[in-house]
């Protein structure tokens, strides 16, 4: 079995993450939500699947997105570190 690489993430320093939630995020909330892109895919059994991705400023921002998510009522299903910094 193939391990993850484990990635070195500084908590006050930009990265790109993304974060998957099910449920449909509406595009006019990227301003709220850092500016980070917004797509949806529909799984195989027919539930949305929003994808957010873009490089947040830090840690602190990607808490107030995860806040934001939290607000609207989606389930948070990953939430990725897309590169080490």
């Amino acid at each position: 079995m193939a391990k993850n690489p484990v990635i070195l993430v500084s908590f006050d320093t930009p990265a790109p993450y993304r974060i998957q939630v099910q449920g449909r995020v509406a595009s006019n909330w990227s301003v709220r939500l850092q500016g980070l892109d917004i797509s949806q895919t529909t799984s195989d059994n027919g539930i949305t699947i929003s994808t957010l991705a873009g490089e947040l400023p830090d840690q602190t921002a990607l808490a107030g997105v995860l806040n934001a998510l939290h607000e609207l009522h989606l389930s948070v299903l990953s939430v990725e570190c897309l590169k080490s910094v």
